[in-house]
Formats: C-alpha cells, structure tokens, sequence
C-alpha cells in the first residue's frame, strides 16, 4: 500500500487528476451552499437577463432563460458523476456475479454465459444504448408519475449504463477464477464440504477485487460519457434535471449566436472529467499490476 502511494505520488498526472476530480466533487455536492452564499437561485429564470456573457456577477454568464450556468453546471456536475459511480459500481456487481459463476461451476454455465458476454460485447455500444433508453416504461407498467419523476429517469440511466458496461468486468474475473479454482485453499474448503456458493462469495470473489477495481475505475468515465451521451441525444435525463449531456445538447442551439459559453463550459468539464478518470485508471492498473511493478 505504501509503495502504491509512492507511485502515485510520483505520477504528475494521476496527481492532477485526483485534485481536480475533489475539487470538482466537493463543488458539486456544495453547490446548494455556494447558491446561498452568492445569493442566486439556480432555477429562478430572468428573460431579462439572458444569454449574458461572463462577468463579475455571472462568473460563467447565463443560460437561454436567465439562469445562472455556474451553477448549472455543479448541479450537472453531481448528477453526471453520481450517475457514473453507481453505473460503474452496479456493472462491476453484475460482471464479477457473472464472471465467478461463469469460471467456477465451468461446463454449460461457463459456455451459456460466456457466449451471452460475446453477444452484447459484439452489440454496437450507442445504437443499444439508444434502443434501451428509448423504452416507454409506461408501457411496462410503471405508473406515470413515477416514470416522470427526477428520481426514477436517474435509476434508468443508472441500470442501463450497469447493463451495457459489465461484459469487460466478467471476462476478467472469470479469467481469475479459473486460477484462484486450481489454488490449494480452493481445495481445502471444497476439501472441507463448503458449498459452492461459500467458496464463490468468501474465498475466490474478495481476491477478484483487484481486476474489479481497475476495470470499474476505467468504465467510470465510459458510464458518465455514456450519460452524457443519452441526455444530449434527448433520451436521457429529462430537460427539467441538468446534467451536463442536457447543458450541452440546449447550449449547442446557440453556439453560432454568439453565446459560445453555454456549450464550451459544460463540454470543458465533461471532457476533464472523463479524462481524469481515465488518468486514474491507467495509474490504478499500473499499480496494481504486479509484473509493472
């Protein structure tokens, strides 16, 4: 553990990208507070105090209804990012179920399942992920006020970003478990009698986590581009939640007018963001690789 911390010390990179993923996260979660303490209402529109460039008042100037986008986008700043752990969080649960199930009882589980990985990973990413969200949930038999609200849209992005982004996870740790099963504590729990599932969930699932880990850290930026990616296509987060694929898709109407801030600012940190995890993740796999070491 202390050797890791040298190293990441060490990494410039991986360095700034962990400062700038706090401080990006510490202003989201405190955006309500910086809302009180400048004395503006994020959701209070002005018509006439639209499309106003930047200034002392307005640090990054407004937004098409007299909105300030400041604070715009820390609210769309938490929301892409709590959207993005959970996804990665969520697909790294169901990958490693998969994976371990998969690699330890073999046979025509490994085969079915396995061959079920290859078929979404041969899907193609975004027409899927189109295709999921575009689902009416109504038409499932979700009652409309619950299939209208802020709350519910976040949980269905969430899923459908865990159910496209776990084939990665499972490949991995099955291909663990293939050799954490031929190891001697292996066989002395299946020595012992414990069950299958004992031996997946206490013995052979913790010392998976490694790979767990490195591929949920790197799937964290795909989820929240992925996000983004729905929101601005119009089948993400509803128009009314802002999350910053729903501030690029209604900045992006105004880029040619003169109000370039409404689109620059939220792309900038939608592209740091994605970028800094993605930094952390090559880190993280480095040094969690005993053969870079």
């Amino acid at each position: 553990m202390n050797r890791n911390w040298t190293r990441l010390r060490r990494h410039q990179l991986a360095n700034v990208s962990l400062v700038f993923l706090a401080v990006i996260a510490t202003l989201s979660l405190c955006a309500p507070l910086i809302a009180d303490l400048r004395g503006i209402d994020p959701t209070q529109t002005d018509l006439f105090r639209r499309f106003e460039p930047p200034s002392a008042t307005y640090w990054l100037g407004t937004d098409d209804v007299g909105r300030d986008l400041l604070q715009r986008l820390l609210d769309g700043g938490r929301v892409s990012l709590l959207v993005g752990l959970a996804g990665a969080l969520l697909a790294g649960l169901l990958g490693a179920l998969i994976g371990v199930t998969a690699g330890y009882l073999g046979g025509r589980f490994d085969a079915v399942l396995m061959r079920f990985t290859d078929g979404v990973i041969a899907l193609p990413l975004l027409p899927l992920l189109i295709v999921v969200a575009a689902v009416d949930p109504r038409k499932l038999g979700v009652p409309a006020e619950i299939a209208q609200s802020e709350a519910f849209s976040l949980y269905r992005i969430v899923v459908i970003v865990a159910l496209t982004g776990w084939t990665t996870v499972a490949r991995l740790v099955r291909a663990e478990t293939l050799s954490l099963k031929a190891r001697d504590f292996t066989r002395a729990a299946q020595a012992l009698g414990a069950r299958p599932g004992r031996i997946m969930l206490r013995h052979i699932l913790p010392n998976t986590l490694t790979p767990v880990l490195v591929s949920a850290t790197l799937n964290l930026g795909l989820a929240i581009l992925s996000e983004a990616t729905l929101s601005f296509l119009g089948v993400g987060m509803p128009i009314t939640q802002p999350s910053l694929g729903t501030l690029i898709r209604i900045g992006n109407q105004y880029l040619f007018s003169g109000s370039w801030w409404l689109v620059v600012f939220p792309s900038l940190q939608l592209g740091l963001i994605v970028l800094s995890v993605n930094l952390l993740g090559d880190w993280l796999r480095d040094a969690l690789n005993p053969k870079l070491r």
